[in-house]
């Protein structure tokens, strides 16, 4: 069975044994359409990728930890298009939650999202508590404060913000929870696996930032140009297009060689190029690639 596969059943069993038979249909059907509407699923793949190379002893929590990942940043999507910050139609190509069900229905899909993602860890790991506990402390780091999606949400709010600072929030954190749950799923040390996480979940911005300025609406799969129309901080803004991608670049060098040596470094590392090369294309790259800065500025939100 491929990442993707184990990824996606993983998912559809965590949910429909979390959701019950008897919760308010509608909410339901709005939970659904945020979960189960595409998605390329890179951070349950990447749990799941480590969890193997770490030895995979416990398949189940592997699983449900990657779900619960997955369920965390699906929730944070159905917020994030919401009127209250970028009042976005169209999400992978479809209408977005609030479009679709509104705006009561969606804040309480987010809401059950989240919450269905502890459950779901709850469920798998109560008989390994002693993992069960690192991996709550993970996700939750990559979810709250001080730099979790919901701070770099936040940064979006202020005046001022660090662009790296904003990024590696926003972006970043929920990768580095994705790379750490694999190994402690597994009874693994995480730390080998920070920086995997984090350099590829800045790239992961940097890509946005760089697509939403080329204006590619159907890559995407959400309306190009929200960056300048919210004022949000964006790489592509501040070190230009060319230092953007040139960044971008270095990102995922550092992310390719930042993989430990396992049975399974060349599996992540082609995991990680195939990413790059889905989220800006080697001819993009060639067409945009200028000297430039590395260094993340201050800027105006």
């Amino acid at each position: 069975m491929s990442l993707l596969a184990r990824a996606e059943t993983s998912l559809a069993f965590s949910f429909e044994g979390a959701v019950g038979h008897s919760a308010p249909p509608r909410l339901v059907a709005a939970m659904r359409h945020a979960v189960f509407s595409g998605g390329a699923r890179i951070r349950p793949q990447l749990t799941l990728s480590v969890a193997i190379a770490c030895g995979d002893d416990q398949p189940a929590l592997s699983n449900a930890a990657a779900s619960a990942l997955e369920l965390m940043h699906c929730a944070s999507l159905v917020h994030d298009d919401m009127p209250a910050f970028d009042d976005a139609d169209i999400r992978r190509g479809r209408p977005t939650v609030h479009k679709a069900f509104g705006e009561p229905l969606a804040l309480l899909a987010g809401d059950a999202l989240i919450v269905m993602a502890y459950q779901v860890l709850l469920n798998a790991g109560h008989a390994l508590p002693e993992r069960l506990i690192g991996l709550m402390q993970s996700m939750s780091a990559g979810v709250g404060l001080p730099n979790g999606i919901v701070a770099g949400q936040a940064w979006e709010c202020e005046p001022r913000a660090d662009l790296g600072q904003y990024q590696r929030a926003k972006t970043g954190a929920l990768f580095v929870a994705s790379t750490c749950a694999g190994a402690l799923a597994s009874g693994s040390d995480a730390q080998p696996w920070v920086t995997l996480g984090a350099s590829l979940g800045e790239a992961y911005q940097v890509a946005d930032d760089i697509r939403d300025v080329m204006g590619l609406s159907a890559d995407l799969g959400k309306p190009a140009g929200q960056d300048l129309l919210h004022t949000r901080p964006s790489a592509a803004s501040e070190l230009g297009l060319g230092g953007a991608v040139d960044y971008f670049q270095d990102l995922i060098q550092t992310a390719v060689d930042s993989v430990p040596a396992c049975t399974c470094r060349d599996m992540l590392q082609q995991l990680v190029r195939r990413e790059s090369e889905r989220l800006v294309p080697s001819a993009a790259c060639a067409a945009y690639r200028l000297p430039s800065a590395r260094s993340a500025p201050v800027v105006s939100a």
